[in-house]
């Protein structure tokens, strides 16, 4: 009888000659990806303050910023050195360059920051909480394409109108806005100084007065007026006599005071105003002083 069959005799995989290179071929394979992965660092990149995290294999700063697309130029801040080895858990701040075309009281420069709003681009500037007026809100967005700034600081100035003398708090670029501000017009015939267009820097005096349309002769200004005044009033623009009553260094009369062409009571105003008018009444009166100045007038030929 015939014997049985033997079975074929199972073929074993590993017993082949290429399974030691494919295993060896494996095993460098993971050992590779796991080294990968052990050089991989995780950053936190801040560009204009947003952050994202960021998993890189770049060994600097600069390589870093090349692999995200964040370029940095003139004036920008880079937190690290560029060349600067990236450590794993580093972080990388990048603020970006604004231009700022700064106008404060008037005067214009042109200035970069860093900042992505006004506030904090005036406290850059350093002039961050300074009381005034400012062109934009504190929380406006500075574009990286810049922008213009302008700002006017809280001035105290002085205003002598009507012949009234008030200081005034203002934050106007002109003189001509200080006065509507406070309600003050300028009648037809007064000028105002300085120029209405120009600027109110802090302590200047603003006056609204009369027009000097009418000359005065120079032998009329080269008589003694301080020695009329000082026999008149002794001296003082703001005397007051109510027996008239009477104003000021020459003791006007309101009519006479008028009649020349001032405003208000002739002892509010300056006194070289009031001897002006004097100058004008004189002429007015061709010269006869007695009825103006019966007791004082003298003085002005020195008697």
């Amino acid at each position: 009888m015939r014997g049985k069959r033997r079975a074929p005799r199972p073929r074993i995989p590993w017993r082949s000659p290429w399974t030691p290179v494919l295993c060896l071929a494996a095993a460098a394979a993971a050992g590779a990806l796991v080294g990968a992965a052990s050089l991989a660092k995780d950053i936190r990149l801040v560009v204009d303050g947003e952050a994202v995290a960021v998993r890189s294999f770049a060994g600097s700063v600069h390589e870093l910023l090349s692999d995200a697309g964040v370029t940095v130029g003139f004036g920008d801040y880079l937190s690290l050195g560029a060349q600067q080895d990236l450590a794993d858990g580093a972080t990388v701040v990048v603020k970006r360059a604004r231009p700022v075309r700064l106008t404060v009281d008037g005067r214009t420069s042109h200035r970069v920051v860093t900042a992505t709003n006004v506030g904090d681009a005036l406290d850059e500037l350093e002039i961050g909480g300074v009381a005034g007026r400012l062109s934009a809100e504190l929380g406006e967005a500075v574009p990286l394409s810049g922008m213009s700034l302008t700002v006017y600081t809280e001035r105290r100035v002085l205003i002598v109108a009507d012949g009234r003398r008030r200081w005034a708090r203002t934050t106007a670029g002109t003189v001509r806005q200080v006065l509507a501000q406070e309600r003050i017009r300028a009648p037809r015939g007064y000028r105002v100084t300085p120029e209405p267009s120009s600027f109110p820097r802090q302590g200047v005096v603003i006056r609204v007065e009369p027009e000097r349309v009418v000359l005065v002769a120079p032998e009329v200004a080269r008589l003694d007026w301080a020695a009329l005044a000082a026999c008149e009033s002794r001296g003082n623009p703001r005397a007051y006599n109510a027996a008239g009553p009477y104003y000021g260094l020459y003791q006007f009369s309101l009519d006479s005071w008028r009649a020349v062409g001032g405003g208000g009571v002739p002892s509010a105003w300056p006194p070289e105003e009031q001897t002006y008018r004097a100058q004008l009444l004189y002429q007015r009166v061709q010269g006869r002083w007695q009825g103006q100045w019966p007791h004082c007038g003298g003085r002005l030929f020195g008697r």
